[in-house]
Formats: C-alpha cells, structure tokens, sequence
C-alpha cells in the first residue's frame, strides 16, 4: 500500500476568524485532504482566550491550541509549542504560513527534521519593536526552509529579507474555485439596503483596521457622486470610522454590514457596480478580495503598494490603480469608473477572465501538491 503523505499545515488563525489568509489556509486543509494518498492536520491558536479546542471542520482534523490573548497582532499560546511538537512528529513536510512569530519559535525547538515549506504572505510593516525579537527567528525559519512560496512576484522584490533567498523562492498565486462563486444563489443583496436604488453600488469588505485604508475610502467619498458605499467587516476603528460619516454628512450614503456569512458576501460582490481596495500599507500583500469580486466580473480599484496588490488587478485591464493614501485620486477613480458603463463592463469582462485563466485554484492546488510532496 502506497504510504500516505502527511502534511501539517500551520497558520495564526482558521475560519470563522476573517482574512484572506484564514480563506487560504482552509482551502488548502480542505481540498489538499481530499486528494488520493494525502493527510491533512491543522495547527492554529484559538481567538481571544481560552482553553485548546480540537475539532473536525468540514473533514479537516483541526486543532486550535489555547491562547492567553492577542498581543503585537500574534496569539500567545505556550501550549501551541507542545501540539506543534506532537503533530510535527507525524508529519512529512510542515507547511508554515508567515508572519507568525510563534511558529517560528516553534519549530526551531521541536527538533523537526523533515521537509519545511514556507508561504510568506506578507513582511512584519508595523511592530516594528517586535522585529528586534523576531528577525533571529525569521532567519533560522528562512534558512530552514527547503521552499519559500510567495504569490507574487512582487512579495521577493520589495521584501527586505527575501531576496537573499530568491534561489528558494518559487511563485504560487493565491485562488478561487470559480465555480464555488458562481453557483450562489444571486440576490440584490446591496440593492435591498440602499437608499437610492438606482445608485452605483461601491463595495468593500476586509478587516477595520489601518493598513486597509477605510479611512482614505471615507474621505474619496465626501467627492463622489451618484453612488452609494457598502462596507463589510468588522474590526477596531469601526466606531471610529461611524463616527467620522456622521461627522461629514455622508452616513446616507454609506452603509455598514458588519461580518457577512459566505453566501451574503458572494451575493454583495455579485450585487455591486465597483469593488475597492484602498490599502495603504504593504501588510496587504495579494487581496484575495480582488479574486472574489473579480469572478463576478467586477471592476477592481486597487492601490499601487509595493507589494502583490497591483499583480492582483491591473491597471487599465481589469480595473484603475491609484496611489495609496491619495483620497483624491480614488474619488477621481470611482467617478470616472462609476459614470462610464461600457468601461465597468470592459474592465469587469476582462476580470472575470483573468480570475478563470491566473486565479484557478484547482490548478494551483494540485502545484501546491507537487511541491509539498
């Protein structure tokens, strides 16, 4: 009997926890577990406090070790060090999603001898204090590594860090399973909570915090006309940036939907006219939102960031790039994009194509097998 492959996939999170890392890391435990000759075990921390949970998620064995909270954006979790330990034993190839500083750790005191892969998502761009601490870590995990995998060109070019080791990187986009998308029941999911049912409907879904640039969103719209902002997420500044709508008189025209469950949140893609990334910082590092509204053939506005957000969507092709923090520029883009039909059109078509010949994940699925065995 041919022996199995037995993989251990590690991350800081897993769903229902929101981010674009979270949706990868459960593609890959589902759908790497589904194949012949594969076992799939995942390592993750709790959110908030609490005690370890092991679970089985949608086949994925599944373990979320106890954490004592959140701390520099990084669960602190002592127990994490004994599960990594265990499950690594049984494991092949150990297969580390980074920036995550425990894991790091982890495996430099587990004594793990196997096949190490890992998928940098993005650098450390704020904790700055932290990279003291962290960057021996990082370097023993980059030197350790057999494999770096990046999405983008992009993540090796900017990288402070990886280019030393470019003879290890190798490129593997982020995807989606087209099909996964597009088979969701459509609804006007926007259109229902819109004042104005005829507007432009603009969307952006994604975490409340800094880097994602909802403040700099806010700002365009003050200058934007004829549309109507959907916002879903949740995250630290909400209250702040509620706050700043009223403030500016455009509460009318801006809608918060908190965390939206997967089949409402295809429905809002499907349902808008536009959908933004305002990112102002390189901690967003691909966007896979971009994918997810792309597939529905809409038009992306994105940030030119030093990073794999303007691989994602491109522009002039499949939507407009603007410069990051330039509120200006991204009122100038919805404007122009939100009063040329023909344009969305053009843009959105071109989208949905890209996602179906670059973004596939069946096909990158089975790259990422090829590696990891």
């Amino acid at each position: 009997m041919k022996k199995k492959l037995n993989i251990l996939e590690v991350n800081k999170a897993y769903f229902p926890h929101i981010g674009g890392i979270e949706t990868l890391i459960r593609q890959y435990s589902e759908e790497l577990g589904k194949l012949d000759g594969v076992r799939v075990k995942t390592l993750v921390c709790r959110d908030g406090k609490g005690g370890t949970i092991r679970e089985k998620m949608c086949g994925v064995d599944l373990v979320r070790s106890g954490s004592l909270g959140t701390y520099f954006s990084c669960p602190l979790s002592f127990s994490f060090f004994h599960y990594f330990r265990q499950m690594a034993k049984k494991a092949d190839v150990v297969h580390i999603h980074v920036p995550f500083p425990l894991a790091d750790a982890a495996l430099m005191l587990s004594g793990f001898r196997g096949k190490v892969v890992v998928s940098w998502h993005s650098d450390i761009v704020k904790q700055q204090k932290l990279m003291l601490f962290y960057k021996p870590f990082m370097r023993y995990l980059l030197k350790r590594a057999d494999v770096i995998l990046t999405a983008t060109e992009g993540h090796v070019k900017y990288s402070p860090y990886l280019p030393e080791f470019r003879k290890k990187c190798r490129l593997l986009p982020y995807g989606i399973i087209p099909e996964e998308y597009l088979s969701v029941r459509r609804r006007p999911f926007l259109t229902e909570k819109a004042n104005d049912k005829n507007c432009i409907k603009v969307f952006f879904t994604g975490r409340l915090v800094y880097y994602k640039g909802a403040d700099i969103l806010l700002k365009a719209f003050e200058k934007v006309n004829g549309c109507e902002l959907f916002i879903a997420g949740r995250g630290e500044l909400a209250d702040r940036l509620k706050g700043y709508c009223s403030a500016h008189n455009i509460a009318d025209k801006v809608h918060f939907l908190g965390f939206l469950p997967d089949e409402e949140l295809r429905q809002a893609y499907a349902d808008c006219d536009i959908f933004v990334l305002p990112s102002v910082a390189t901690s967003e590092a691909f966007g896979i939102v971009q994918l997810e509204a792309m597939v529905y053939g809409k038009p992306v506005i994105n940030t030119a960031l030093k990073s794999g957000v303007p691989y994602v969507s491109v522009n002039g092709k499949t939507g407009i790039t603007v410069p990051p923090s330039d509120p200006n520029a991204l009122a100038e883009a919805i404007n122009t994009l939100a009063g040329n039909r023909e344009l969305r059109e053009k843009y959105g078509k071109a989208a949905a194509e890209r996602v179906k010949t670059c973004f596939n994940e069946k096909v990158i699925l089975n790259r990422l097998y090829d590696i990891l065995k």
